[in-house]
C-alpha cells in the first residue's frame, strides 16, 4: 500500500475538498482524484462520499482512516529512531531542466536554508529522460522534468514503470526573449514571419522538452532557420543583450531577471504548444522539511510568473 496514499486521504478528510487538498499538498487535483480512486479500488471501499456539501467520509472509510493515522503515526516515530544519528545535517537534490524561474526559485531557496547546521544539496541541470534516471538510480530525491504536452502518455508510462510519483507544478506556452533594443521589442506580440530577418539564439533549455527521436532542428525555429546554439543560460542572455538582431525561446523568466540583462518577453501568435514541468520522486519517499520548503518557493515563483 502506497503511504502517501493514506496522507493524500486523510489530507481529504480534513479539508472535505479534492481542490483544497491538493492546494496543500501542492498537487494537481486530478492526480489526487486519481490517486483516491486507486486507493478506494485497492481496499475495495469508498471512502469518501461525493456530495454537493464536499467529500464525506462513509462508515468505512471513518474505520480505515482511524488505523491509517495509526499507521503513519507508527512510521514517524520508527523513522526518527534511526534517524537521530544524522538529523543536524541539512540534505536536498534536485536534477531539472535550465530554467529561468526554477533557478530563481532554487536561489530564494537557497538564501533561506539555515547556514549553522552542516549543509549538502546536489543541483544539476538536465534534460528530462536523464532526470529521470537520477532520481531512479542514484541519490536525488527530486526532480523536475519538462516536456512537450503532446508527450503526456509516454511520460506518464514511463514514470509509473520507474516506480516514480509525479506532481504537475507548471504548464506554460514558450516565449520570445528580445533585447529591449530590438526593432520587435515594442510589439505586444510577434509572428514567426515577424522573425525571419533575425538570429535565433537556441539553447538546451529549449531542446531540453523534445524526446531524442524528434530533436532534430529544434521545436522553435524560425522560417529562415538561422541559429546559434549555446548551452549556457548565462551565455544566451549575454548575447541577447550584446547582439540586438537576436532572439531566443524561453518560459516565463522573472522580472528580476528580464531587467539584469535588459530584455522583454513577448508572446508568439504562432506558439500555440503547450509544455508541462512535472515533479517527480520515487514512491513511498517521504519529504523532508527541505524538500517541503523548495516546493513552497517554487509554487510562489510560479504564481508570480504564470
Amino acid at each position: 500500500m502506497n503511504l502517501l496514499y493514506l496522507k493524500y486521504a486523510l489530507e481529504v478528510a480534513k479539508t472535505h475538498s479534492i481542490n483544497k487538498a491538493a492546494e496543500n499538498l501542492f498537487m494537481a487535483q486530478p492526480n489526487l482524484s486519481r490517486a483516491i480512486k486507486e486507493l478506494e479500488a485497492s481496499l475495495g471501499i469508498a471512502i469518501f462520499e461525493r456530495s454537493p456539501r464536499g467529500m464525506l467520509v462513509t462508515p468505512k472509510g471513518e474505520l480505515f482512516l482511524q488505523q491509517a493515522q495509526k499507521l503513519l503515526r507508527q512510521c514517524d516515530a520508527l523513522e526518527t529512531m534511526f534517524q537521530n544519528e544524522g538529523a543536524e545535517r541539512q540534505t536536498f537534490s534536485l536534477a531539472l531542466p535550465r530554467s529561468g524561474y526554477l533557478a530563481d526559485a532554487f536561489a530564494e531557496f537557497v538564501r533561506s536554508v539555515d547556514r549553522s547546521r552542516p549543509l549538502e544539496i546536489l543541483y544539476k541541470e538536465t534534460g528530462p529522460l536523464d532526470t529521470v534516471e537520477l532520481v531512479t538510480r542514484t541519490d536525488y530525491r527530486l526532480g523536475i522534468v519538462r516536456y512537450d504536452a503532446r508527450y503526456d502518455r509516454y511520460f506518464k508510462d514511463l514514470l509509473a514503470d520507474k516506480g516514480l510519483d509525479s506532481v504537475v507544478i507548471a504548464e506554460f506556452s514558450y516565449r520570445l526573449l528580445f533585447s529591449r533594443r530590438h526593432p520587435l521589442a515594442d510589439r505586444e506580440t510577434v509572428s514567426l514571419r515577424d522573425l525571419s530577418p533575425y538570429i535565433e539564439i537556441a539553447h538546451a533549455e529549449a531542446e531540453a522538452a523534445i524526446l531524442p527521436d524528434t530533436a532534430k532542428k529544434g521545436e522553435h525555429a524560425g522560417p529562415n532557420e538561422r541559429r546559434i546554439l549555446v548551452y549556457d543560460r548565462a551565455a544566451v542572455c549575454e548575447l541577447l543583450d550584446r547582439s540586438p538582431d537576436t532572439f531566443a525561446w524561453s518560459p516565463p523568466l522573472p522580472d528580476t531577471l528580464l531587467a539584469r540583462y535588459q530584455l522583454v518577453q513577448r508572446s508568439c501568435t504562432d506558439q500555440l504548444r503547450r509544455y508541462k514541468d512535472v515533479l517527480i520522486y520515487r514512491k513511498n519517499y517521504r519529504m523532508t522539511e527541505l524538500d517541503h520548503r523548495f516546493i513552497t518557493l517554487l509554487c510562489d515563483t510560479k504564481r508570480a510568473l504564470l
